[in-house]
């Protein structure tokens, strides 16, 4: 009798702590030095590039996909004021975007761009600067129906920076903003691309990453739960095709999300309240 109960509550935990995750399948534990990785990008192989957000270190780190962190790279004049997504382009690149924004009072945002860290030598690595400001911004911080200028959400496309924002307006109504700017160092004014509403719920509708496949085919934005599937779009507004809305079924701290292949997603989220701090895959359906 008692091995049946053991084996009912086994199975139980078991049953209660996948659900945790819902349809996300656990590849890794992340390492605790990590516990508020904020941005993901991998170069599809069995790794995965990961940084922390603002009040960490200026690193760059490489983990596999056993948890393990095997590289970490000092990030050389790219003072990690709120790192919150990374992306890459085709020649290797990878782009760091420093432009975390909680009270939308931020006059220093700025995305980095560093060589392929893959073959990088050493322990450090130099960063360009693209500095950027909206040209829709007017305070700072703007009154509170207006804190649309946070943003956790960048990808590369055709020479250009794209970052989706992260709207923090009382009252709420889910607007993300899309702006671009370009890939190569300097001091820009974003073009405002568009806007969407991709839910409208608090908890569940600010984007906090975002990315592109391999073929350029689909844009994957990720939230507290969700992800907004973005296909048969055309440039630059890709808001503008089809967006399909999948609810994933797990209510941690969702931070990042990218692309291994067209059909695969690696999605991490920070430790908090006792769960996460996990690497995730997720399949997208054909």
């Amino acid at each position: 009798m008692n091995k049946i109960v053991l084996s009912f509550l086994l199975l139980f935990s078991i049953l209660t702590s996948c659900s945790n995750y819902g349809q996300l399948r656990v590849i890794a534990d992340l390492p605790g030095s990590l516990n508020e990785n904020s941005g993901l990008a991998t170069y599809g192989d069995s790794t995965v590039w990961v940084i922390e957000d603002g009040g960490n270190k200026d690193e760059l780190y490489q983990v596999d996909f056993k948890g393990d962190i095997i590289k970490s790279l000092k990030v050389k004049n790219g003072d990690n004021q709120d790192w919150e997504d990374l992306t890459t382009d085709s020649a290797g690149n990878i782009y760091i975007g420093d432009i975390g924004n909680n009270t939308n009072k931020r006059k220093d945002l700025v995305i980095y761009k560093l060589p392929n860290p893959t073959i990088e030598p050493g322990d450090k690595i130099d960063a360009e600067k693209i500095k950027l400001h909206y040209p829709d911004q007017k305070g700072f911080p703007p009154k509170k129906d207006a804190l649309f200028y946070d943003s956790e959400a960048i990808f590369h496309h055709n020479g250009k920076i794209f970052i989706v924002t992260k709207n923090r307006s009382h009252s709420f109504t889910g607007e993300a903003r899309i702006y671009s700017v370009p890939d190569t160092k300097g001091s820009y004014e974003a073009t405002l691309v568009g806007t969407f509403i991709p839910c409208t719920d608090w908890n569940t509708c600010r984007i906090t990453s975002i990315d592109i496949s391999p073929k350029g085919d689909k844009i994957i934005a990720l939230s507290y739960g969700k992800l907004f599937v973005f296909t048969d779009f055309t440039w630059d507004d890709f808001t503008k095709g089809n967006m399909q809305e999948i609810d994933l079924g797990a209510r941690s701290q969702l931070e990042s999300v990218c692309f291994l292949n067209d059909t695969t997603l690696l999605i991490s989220d920070e430790r908090a309240h006792g769960e996460g701090g996990n690497l995730y895959t997720y399949t997208l359906k054909k």
